[in-house]
């Protein structure tokens, strides 16, 4: 159903959706930049090398990060299919991190059959909560078209209590993440006090410490979404008044950090 409405009363909300989006448009910049920049190594290193598990990773995690950065854009305008589009790319993106994440934690336990286990237990209780989250959003969410002053957009209508789900997601994803970091400093830490009481090291210390620096600012941008997603979530301010320009500022920047 469309709704027409050239109410002057909707005009903060007008503007409010472009200052929004003009961030938005600075992420999709940005990952198009960062695209052109690494490009020519992506094809020297992945494309032309012999593909595993972990270059088809890669390569989704990459290009879906794209396709969740487009979709930022337009679902203010496009409705409530781009809507759960977005959310199960969302979720498909963590589910991959962490993939990759687990099969990293494997490696450096020396292939340890009981960290495995549990790192996939534990990955599978939080994503398939995740994935019953996105489908409780896809059933008690709806959406109408409305046309503001010659302006697009979609308003959405959550059932009662439907809010309080994704910030547990956050949560429990976030707990996920301290939970694997502590592991991965733990045993790298035991490794470094091995390697330099036996005076060895070389190419496998090389390989800890890109494997830790990748992980631990993984890890870092992470907790700082998650933060800043739960300050939206559950501050009254934010969350009652979203038209003054600082807080339209602070979820354009929220915009930015969440393309993956």
């Amino acid at each position: 159903m469309t709704i027409v409405l050239n109410d002057p009363a909707w005009w903060a909300n007008i503007n409010a959706n472009r200052i929004q989006s003009y961030f938005v448009v600075a992420a999709i910049v940005g990952v198009t930049y960062d695209w052109t920049l690494t490009l020519g190594q992506e094809v020297e290193l992945v494309w032309r090398q012999r593909w595993s598990l972990m270059t088809l990773l890669y390569l989704s995690v990459r290009y879906l990060g794209i396709l969740y950065a487009a979709l930022n854009m337009f679902v203010d305008s496009s409705g409530f299919i781009t809507f759960v589009v977005r959310n199960w790319t969302n979720v498909l993106v963590f589910a991959m991190l962490w993939v990759i994440i687990i099969t990293r934690l494997h490696a450096m336990y020396e292939r340890s059959r009981k960290i495995l286990i549990f790192l996939v237990f534990t990955f599978l209780a939080v994503n398939i909560f995740d994935g019953v989250v996105v489908v409780l959003l896809s059933i008690y969410v709806s959406g109408e078209e409305l046309i503001l002053s010659g302006t697009y957009q979609c308003s959405f209508d959550y059932a009662e209590g439907i809010l309080l789900l994704p910030p547990i997601t956050w949560i429990l994803g976030t707990v996920w993440e301290v939970l694997a970091v502590c592991l991965a400093v733990w045993i790298a830490a035991k490794h470094f006090r091995e390697t330099r009481q036996h005076s060895a090291g070389g190419t496998v210390e090389d390989c800890f410490r890109v494997l830790m620096k990748t992980h631990l600012v993984y890890f870092a941008s992470f907790v700082a979404i998650s933060c800043l997603q739960l300050i939206t979530d559950f501050s009254p301010t934010l969350s009652t008044d979203q038209n003054p320009l600082e807080t339209q500022t602070f979820y354009g920047l929220l915009e930015i950090l969440e393309v993956p």
